[in-house]
């Protein structure tokens, strides 16, 4: 088959994900001491393509839980326009996310950002004799969460959890570290009851523009799922904040376009009101939410079913999209281990 490997690798995820809990759990301790102890002034998160998707919603996460000025970040703007990215003032922290650690873009920034401010530095990959964890003063690393395919899914997800339990354990929110190690089963449960729902709708040849949205913390994910898309059905895929959506780009909406929209907890009734415009524009919608509210303006539905705060349960809302993406994939007769143009480590 087509995909046998990226397949796996998304069907694995109950199990690496666990890993990434256990694994995120035993390093976080004293990452959170220093932490408290630095009072940095800024986190930027930093990565490239689905890791710079990754910091994002990382950033957000930090921001929200933390209270700290978190930016997400493509590692290339940290060495090409350093005046523009860089502060000027304070001591800030860079977590550098990479499913290699060989990524030249994200070690070029590491460098730079040593040079300019210290070795304040932490990566957060899959691979434990990677360059980026010899370059950087702390690392959190997921082997469990190794990949044979080119396009992320498990690395992706294991890379997202691990830096859920390192924001929660800096927090020192131990009901958000408890709603996270109810991760693994939720995932797990969630392919039982989605694969084959998301399998028959990515062979739906209805469909020839694929656009994710959502808010917040949700956006990274939203983007990932977009790039999901692109990479492995070579399929028109793009990602928008929910609102921003309505401002121009909304022109290309259709009867062949399936929205995918990524319900929030906290901006819920205003993104319910987009979809709902969406439809009247002759889309279809793909809604994931925890709970299906009642008369949603959705055709399609993925209920999570978890009852976890919004902010645990990110990492879910992908799973689907990577099961939707890789079946589009197939679906056209594709290798979704092989993408057009594409390996895994891009080295400058």
């Amino acid at each position: 088959m087509n995909g046998e490997h990226t397949w796996s690798e998304i069907q694995s995820q109950g199990h690496v994900w666990q890993a990434a809990v256990s694994r995120a759990s035993e390093a976080s301790g004293p990452l959170a001491e220093h932490y408290r102890s630095k009072q940095y002034t800024e986190a930027l998160f930093i990565g490239c393509g689905s890791t710079h998707y990754l910091s994002l919603s990382a950033a957000a996460l930090a921001s929200e839980m933390l209270g700290l000025r978190a930016r997400g970040l493509p590692s290339s703007e940290i060495f090409l326009f350093p005046k523009a990215v860089l502060p000027r003032s304070g001591q800030p922290v860079l977590v550098a996310v990479s499913r290699s650690g060989e990524t030249s873009e994200t070690i070029m920034a590491v460098d730079l950002f040593k040079s300019s401010y210290g070795n304040e530095t932490l990566t957060v990959g899959n691979y434990p004799d990677a360059r980026l964890v010899k370059a950087c003063a702390a690392s959190i690393v997921i082997p469990e969460g190794q990949e044979i395919s080119v396009a992320q899914t498990r690395s992706f997800a294991s890379m997202l959890v691990a830096i859920q339990v390192l924001v929660g354990t800096c927090a020192g929110d131990r009901a958000y570290l408890e709603a996270l190690s109810a991760l693994p089963a939720a995932v797990a449960r969630l392919l039982r009851d989605y694969t084959e729902p998301m399998r028959k709708l990515g062979a739906d040849d209805a469909y020839d523009k694929y656009i994710f949205l959502g808010s917040g913390p949700f956006f990274g994910v939203a983007s990932e799922g977009m790039l999901k898309m692109k990479e492995m059905s070579l399929s028109h895929s793009e990602a928008f904040h929910y609102m921003e959506f309505r401002h121009g780009p909304k022109s290309i909406v259709d009867k062949r376009t399936l929205i995918l929209g990524l319900l929030s907890d906290s901006a819920r009734d205003q993104e319910l009101k987009v979809l709902s415009e969406m439809r009247g524009l002759g889309a279809s919608v793909l809604l994931i939410a925890d709970r299906i509210p009642a008369g949603a303006p959705a055709d399609y539905t993925v209920e999570l079913g978890t009852g976890l705060p919004e902010l645990a349960r990110l990492p879910l809302c992908l799973t689907p999209l990577q099961v939707l993406a890789f079946s589009r994939s197939v679906s056209k007769g594709l290798d979704p281990d092989n993408p057009t143009n594409l390996t895994q480590v891009v080295v400058l």
